[in-house]
């Protein structure tokens, strides 16, 4: 879906974005923190392979909307791409919703990332906005609303850690250190099958199996709050496993593809989605998770 128009020499930064936006994304976590207890499971999206993937509740079609009417009332020929477009009202008011060429700015939001935890009131949920440009993500903000902090990373700057409370330049620097020898690996869906590969290095957390609705455990954002030391991904949304990679490598993390090369320039890839990641605090730890995504590799069937 694409509409007359273009971006202008004068449009605003990524950081420009982020700043502008940062108001109604605090105020769309502490909607989210304060109707977690009372929230209503809206149908399961069609065509999902995960329970995860096929979650939906009134938080995210709301918290979306919230984030549509501030983008196009603040800019409003920008391009954007909201994970419940589909549904939503506004999508006919943008622009586009797809990539644009160089330096014509993509905005997209997974207005609820981790559904499935948030329905169960666990509280590693979080809201991700981005800003993506044709090759690659020039800025990413995820809010983690229960435990009242947020991290961002503009591309090339680092990334940076708060509480909602501070303003972006008031932030720390957000360093991923190396792991202890017991650390913990998280496994996306799909990539179950590593754990016997890791399991006498590392504790293995892999989601398909793991997941409790009484008792939490970590996902893929942990790597930003020290909680892990590395992840395997099947695949990696722009929405969200794709742009929390963005901010682990800006943050110091190795992210590389399962062939061990960078992940691919944004244009070429397909359907929003980044091909699978992994991604480690130490050369030493990606070096383990590599090999064991190659292992896996060589011993399928063809």
């Amino acid at each position: 879906m694409t509409q007359s128009g273009s971006q202008t020499r004068s449009s605003p930064t990524p950081r420009q974005i982020l700043a502008a936006l940062f108001p109604y994304l605090k105020t769309a976590a502490a909607y989210a923190r304060q109707i977690q207890a009372r929230i209503a499971t809206r149908p399961d999206k069609d065509g999902k392979d995960n329970f995860f993937a096929a979650a939906l509740s009134d938080a995210d079609l709301s918290v979306q909307t919230m984030l549509e009417v501030a983008l196009l009332g603040t800019f409003p020929t920008i391009r954007f791409y909201g994970e419940e477009y589909e549904q939503s009202y506004n999508t006919k008011y943008f622009r586009a919703i797809d990539l644009g060429e160089q330096d014509d700015y993509l905005v997209t939001l997974d207005p609820i990332d981790g559904t499935q935890f948030y329905l169960d009131g666990h509280s590693n949920y979080q809201i991700i906005l981005s800003v993506l440009n044709r090759d690659e993500f020039e800025a990413v903000i995820s809010l983690f609303p229960a435990l009242h902090t947020y991290c961002y990373a503009v591309r090339g700057e680092g990334a940076w850690q708060g509480s909602l409370d501070d303003e972006l330049e008031n932030c720390r620097p957000l360093d991923v250190e190396a792991a202890a020898p017991n650390a913990k690996i998280f496994l996306g869906w799909g990539m179950e099958a590593l754990r016997t590969q890791l399991n006498d290095r590392y504790q293995v957390i892999d989601i398909a199996n793991a997941y409790s609705k009484e008792v939490q455990v970590p996902n893929s954002g942990g790597l930003l709050r020290g909680e892990l030391a590395g992840a395997v991904s099947r695949g990696a949304q722009f929405i969200d496993g794709a742009a929390l990679a963005f901010i682990a490598q800006e943050a110091g993390c190795i992210v590389t593809t399962h062939a061990g090369d960078p992940p691919p320039p944004l244009h070429s890839c397909s359907d929003y989605w980044r091909p699978g990641l992994i991604m480690a605090t130490s050369a030493s730890i990606h070096q383990d998770l590599l090999a064991a995504v190659q292992g896996l590799r060589v011993n399928s069937p063809a």
